[in-house]
This record gives C-alpha cells, sequence and structure tokens, in this order.
C-alpha cells in the first residue's frame, strides 16, 4: 500500500513538470514575438525595413485571404504547408523503412556489412543540397526530386544508427531466445527488430530538421508550391513581409511536427527502455 502514494507522487511532479515547460515555453516565445513587434514598429531602422512585425505582415496577408502568388497562380497557405508536409513525411517514410530494412540485413551477416558499410560512411557526410543537380536531371522538377533529397539526406545516417543500435544489443537477448527455441528470422523479427525500433525512430526526430531544411532548399530551386517556394516569391518581389510570414510558417510547422513525432516515440514505441 506504501508504494501507491510514491506513485501518485511521481505521477503529480511529472504533471508538474510539464505544465512547467509549456508556461515557461510560452512565456520565452511571447517575449520574442513582443520585442520583435516593438522593435519592428521602430520607423526609420533598418530592421523595421527587413524585418516588419507580425502585425503587419499578418494584416496584410488576412486581406489577401492569406493566399500566396500572383494573380490566378495565388495559392492558399495551407495548400503550400500540406505540399511540404506530403514532401518531407513521403521522404523520412520511406529512409526510415529502407534504413531499417538495410541495417537488419546488415546485422545478420557480416559479408554484407564489409560490402555496404564502406559506401554507407562515404555517402553519409556529403549534404543533401549537394544531391539537388543529379534529382533535377534524374526526376525533373517535381514531387519526386524533394523527396529524393529528403531520403539521400537521412538514410545513410540512420542506417548506421539503426546497426549500432543492433551492435549494442545485449547478447543476453540472443541467449535468451535460442534458449525457448526461436529459429533465427523469429529472433530478429520478434527480438532484435523491436529492441533497435524506437532508437532508430529516435533518430529520425533529431535528423528531422536536416530533413525539413532540405525539402524547402529543394522547394527553392524550382518547384511551384511550398513553404520553400514562398521564400523565393518574397526575394524575387523584394516583398519583406511575405518572406518573414514564410519563416514564420515554416518553423511553427517544424515545431508543431517535432511534437507530434516526440508523442508517437512515446506513445506507439512505449516498450523502450
Amino acid at each position: 500500500m506504501s508504494e501507491l502514494p510514491l506513485r501518485v507522487s511521481a505521477t503529480t511532479r511529472r504533471g508538474g513538470e510539464r505544465m512547467r515547460a509549456v508556461v515557461l515555453g510560452t512565456l520565452s516565445v511571447c517575449t520574442v514575438l513582443a520585442a520583435w513587434e516593438y522593435i519592428g514598429r521602430q520607423q526609420g531602422t533598418a530592421i523595421a525595413a527587413v524585418a516588419p512585425p507580425p502585425s503587419v505582415f499578418l494584416s496584410s496577408l488576412a486581406e489577401s485571404s492569406f493566399k500566396v502568388g500572383l494573380g490566378s497562380q495565388a495559392v492558399p497557405i495551407w495548400q503550400a504547408v500540406m505540399s511540404s508536409l506530403f514532401r518531407v513525411m513521403c521522404g523520412m517514410a520511406i529512409s526510415f523503412v529502407a534504413a531499417v530494412v538495410t541495417g537488419v540485413c546488415m546485422g545478420m551477416s557480416r559479408t554484407v556489412t564489409m560490402l555496404i558499410s564502406p559506401i554507407l560512411r562515404l555517402m553519409a557526410p556529403i549534404a543533401p543540397i549537394a544531391w539537388i543537380p543529379i534529382a533535377i536531371v534524374v526526376f525533373g522538377i517535381n514531387n519526386f526530386t524533394a523527396m529524393f533529397i529528403v531520403f539521400m539526406g537521412v538514410y545513410f545516417i540512420l542506417t548506421i544508427a539503426t546497426l549500432a543500435e543492433i551492435e549494442r544489443l545485449p547478447p543476453e537477448y540472443h541467449i535468451i531466445a535460442e534458449n525457448l527455441g526461436a529459429p533465427t528470422w523469429k529472433r530478429w523479427v520478434f527480438v532484435v527488430f523491436p529492441a533497435v525500433l524506437p532508437g532508430v525512430f529516435g533518430l529520425l526526430r533529431i535528423n528531422f530538421i536536416a530533413a525539413w531544411m532540405a525539402v524547402l532548399v529543394a522547394e527553392m530551386i524550382g518547384l511551384r508550391d511550398g513553404l520553400g517556394t514562398i521564400i523565393m516569391m518574397g526575394r524575387n518581389l523584394f516583398n519583406s513581409q511575405l518572406i518573414m510570414f514564410g519563416m514564420l510558417v515554416i518553423g511553427l510547422c517544424g515545431f508543431l511536427i517535432d511534437v507530434v513525432l516526440k508523442t508517437i516515440g512515446k506513445y506507439v514505441f512505449w516498450w523502450r527502455v
């Protein structure tokens, strides 16, 4: 019976920490926005011209029903957001599956590891942006180009991480599974795979920022929609309000996706120690 108050106390403490984090985080963001608003409203300053305050560019875009573009080519902002999210999520999902499969294959065979490992370690340091010319030649300027760049920016790192997770797995896992009569394929499917999946997904969340930046850069090369296109459109039109709005939406979307990935990692991969 004495354990119950301890559990309640621990739960209450965690809830209090979460609330404190939310309050302090909201306070810090509001402080930055308030400072931005105040500085941006100071007439005659360079910051006011380059970085107009949120109230200015938000009211300007509200007049156009939050559509960006010229004439009949103007599209709602939500459409640009969905286009970017579709590209980055597809690229990350494909790279995640491919990395886990490749890592498991390498973990099961030393020969495969010796063949593939040098290639992975040579390709991993190459920045995703460097793949843009090759992607344009192979796929043209379309969604596949953006997804390919995201894939190349995430796949190699995740594969190396998968192999590292497999190598640091305690040997007792294999011994116990073997003693229980599990054949090799069952040990990998029901023991090794679930053990390494949470760690690899955690690294995927960390690499999301790189993938998000990669897809935005890919959209700047000529795609007709997406958040990266908004930034390029603002630059071409010398419209600082559009640029700042695009940056604000990019940051907000990146933050929300990170929260979603964190929630998935916490509740979907609940068995992680």
